[in-house]
């Protein structure tokens, strides 16, 4: 606490972001994604979730930096400056958008808990794909990144605290 703090009783103001699950799942460590590009944190740290739903939403306020035409990917900068990646699914690309709807687009300014995607993921599954989703940090040099809850999770639960270096 500040000296200035003290003496006015005043508490310090956390700069810990907590960043919820964006589906309901199964968190598990990002180093046990069978993708080396996640598993090696290449595109920054974070987890990933294997989801028991179809629709993601989202895991903070903020503006969608990026929606892939294929809409297996979007990327969010939070109105705290982290930029997150949800990845749906391995290799999913190569569906050329096919199994995956969009609920926003570029640029969008977003809330916690607004639909972002949803995707079928019987169908996704049927052709062959791992539908697990990597939730990576893609600026996370600049902060400190803890996990919060591994198992199974409800959309809305915090499963990362961030905070900036």
């Amino acid at each position: 606490m500040s000296f200035f703090n003290k003496i006015f009783g005043k508490q310090e103001i956390s700069n810990t972001v907590e960043l919820c699950s964006p589906i309901n799942g199964r968190v598990i460590k990002l180093c046990d994604v069978p993708d080396p590009t996640f598993s090696g944190e290449i595109l920054g740290k974070g987890i990933a979730i294997c989801p028991s739903d179809n629709t993601f939403y989202a895991h903070c306020d903020g503006t969608i930096e990026m929606i892939f035409d294929t809409c297996h990917s979007v990327s969010i900068k939070s109105t705290n400056d982290i930029e997150i990646l949800i990845h749906i699914g391995l290799e999913t690309v190569e569906l050329n958008g096919k199994c995956y709807t969009s609920h926003v687009k570029n640029g969008q300014k977003i809330k916690k808990g607004y639909k972002l995607i949803t995707f079928d993921k019987i169908a996704v599954s049927d052709a062959g794909y791992n539908t697990v989703t990597p939730m990576v940090i893609c600026n996370s040099d600049e902060f400190n990144i803890t996990e919060i809850k591994l198992g199974e999770v409800n959309v809305g639960e915090t499963i990362l605290n961030v905070n900036k270096i």
